[in-house]
């Protein structure tokens, strides 16, 4: 094998605890590597046993992210997107319920030749070989490995980094650990003996980390640079200092001023091939950290509650497309969280509605909430108030617009009521005969769909600015990421037009039956809703038209 030819691993593997921001370490040291010229993808491992994270709540794991190719994969993935600005296909994700289905099926159909099929070599290679695939075509892979050094489920995944080695030469994999150093509030002193215990039980696995990026609250001191040194036997300019920061977006400027991308490229043995410019990156950066021009936004959820705790994680691109938006905008957001459930009671809060400069309703699904969105989309109608709609946020504005416009009290979807005398929302016929028949997938729209779009439509005019609209059959059309089962129901799309809602995007079933994309209202200073999920698109630089033109608005009205 001629491994000049092959691409290089760069892994990363958190220690301490997770949640630590290894996402966003990683997609930084991504981003730098693809200023200096390379190619990059990035991968990431989840060892949990489910196939995929299609059907994990999000209030315990988090958002889950849609691929282009419909995949329902970690939230990570959106982060790797975002900073680097791709599109990542869902065999990116890799998770023990793959590897060991992989396997199995394989057993099954007799690819094994009678073999005892076992850890070693099997799984091992299956895992290897799933890693070589997704780093087909490119020079470098980064690959994140969930959870911590010490789960016992990660232990697969660590071995098989080592047979990388084996199967791409040595010098092929440089190993990152990202570890936590606490600060704990009585004694006010960073300690550093978790990051030791981490460096032990990587070194259990035989990996040694080439390079270390230290989490913590302040930037690592010398006398603690000094420690880890000696315990990890690392240089002293191969320790990344990490320290919390206002924004994610400043995390690559941090690293680039430690030299983190040439590092990696000696450690690779690799050229640098260009010089970076990262002025218009600091620039934004800059816009979102001042505080002088901020507008409010609210989002009206329903996936807040973990426990005692609240889990923003759950619209976590909606935020990040607020603040790609806002850059672009010149201005700072404040994003306001609102729990849908508020605007039930007997006194909805309408004040929380009246002290934000403009509301999004993101996806869902389900009962919970949901007649508090409703409510508070038509709050914001009746006032004025600039409002973005997604996914489920589609589907109530057009149950509210049928109630308060069009004179049917008990429109609904028959997702929350499916004896509604209007419904307004619903499975279409061939959804139906698939769930019947237990094709529960086949039932859902994923990933990437082509909406025709109304040339007069503000809709329009957004993908038009950002040059985002291509052409079908000599038809503008838009293409977004969907996650989704009801569909506007077509019975009644007449009727809600001739009351005034614009359907300004439209597609056709495989069965030519008429889908609503997206919908407007002329006379409201920003009424906008899509059936898909726009903030899957949505990078830093390059801000999807719907949040721009929501942000846009809002700037407009202030």
């Amino acid at each position: 094998m001629n491994t000049q030819q092959q691409p290089k691993f760069l892994m990363v593997a958190g220690g301490v605890i997770s949640g630590v921001g290894k996402g966003v370490a990683t997609a930084s040291i991504g981003k730098i590597l693809q200023e200096y010229g390379y190619k990059v993808t990035i991968i990431k491992i989840d060892p949990y046993l489910n196939y995929d994270a299609g059907t994990l709540r999000p209030t315990e794991h988090g958002e889950v992210w849609v691929t282009y190719d419909g995949g329902e994969i970690d939230q990570d993935l959106g982060t790797y997107e975002r900073f680097l600005n791709i599109s990542i296909p869902k065999h990116n994700n890799i998770t023990s319920g793959q590897v060991y289905k992989t396997v199995i099926d394989d057993e099954r159909q007799g690819k094994y030749l009678g073999q005892t099929v076992q850890f070693i070599p099997h799984i091992i290679q299956a895992i290897v070989d799933r890693i070589g695939k997704a780093a087909q075509g490119f020079d470098i892979a980064l690959i994140e490995i969930g959870g911590t050094v010490g789960d016992y489920e990660n232990v697969p995944f660590l071995f098989a980094l080592k047979w990388l080695e084996r199967t791409y030469g040595v010098g092929s994999v440089v190993y990152t650990l990202v570890t936590y150093l606490p600060v704990p509030g009585h004694i006010h002193e960073m300690k550093t003996k978790p990051t030791q215990q981490a460096i032990r039980m990587l070194a259990e696995q035989g990996i040694f980390p080439d390079f270390i990026i230290c989490r913590a609250e302040f930037p690592i001191d010398e006398l603690r640079r000094k420690k880890i040194e000696e315990c990890a036997h690392v240089p002293l300019d191969h320790l990344i200092a990490s320290p919390n920061v206002t924004s994610v977006y400043e995390i690559p400027l941090i690293f680039e001023n430690q030299h983190v991308g040439p590092l990696f490229l000696k450690a690779f043995g690799l050229p640098v091939k260009k010089k970076p410019d990262w002025s218009l990156w600091q620039k934004r950066v800059d816009i979102l950290k001042q505080k002088k021009n901020t507008v409010k936004v609210g989002i009206v959820g329903k996936y807040l509650g973990a426990g005692d705790f609240s889990l923003t994680d759950s619209y976590l691109s909606i935020h990040h497309a607020l603040l790609h938006a806002a850059a672009e905008s010149e201005v700072a957001v404040d994003i306001v969280w609102l729990n849908a459930q508020d605007f039930e009671s007997e006194n909805p809060s309408w004040h929380l509605l009246d002290d934000v400069d403009g509301i999004i309703v993101p996806g869902g699904f389900g009962a919970n909430g949901v007649e508090g969105k409703i409510a508070a989309i038509e709050y914001v109608r009746q006032h004025n108030i600039p409002f973005l709609g997604l996914c489920y946020g589609l589907q109530l504005a057009v149950v509210a617009f049928a109630r308060y416009q069009c004179g049917m009290p008990q429109a609904h979807t028959t997702e929350v009521n499916q004896h509604t005398s209007y419904p307004v929302v619903t499975l279409l016929d061939s959804q139906k005969i698939d769930m019947e028949q237990g094709r529960y997938g086949a039932s859902m729209r994923l990933g990437d769909y082509a909406a025709y779009v109304e040339p007069e439509s503000l809709t329009y005019f957004l993908y038009t600015n950002a040059d985002r609209v291509l052409f079908k059959d000599n038809k503008p059309i838009i293409i977004e990421r969907h996650r989704h089962r009801y569909e506007v129901n077509p019975a009644y799309v007449k009727q809600l037009k001739n009351k005034g809602l614009v359907v300004s995007g439209y597609s056709f079933d495989n069965n030519g039956t008429l889908l609503v994309e997206n919908i407007e209202l002329k006379e409201h200073p920003f009424f906008v809703a899509t059936q898909a999920h726009p903030e899957f698109t949505s990078r830093f630089g390059d801000s999807n038209p719907l949040f721009y033109g929501f942000v846009q608005a809002i700037k407009k009205q202030s």
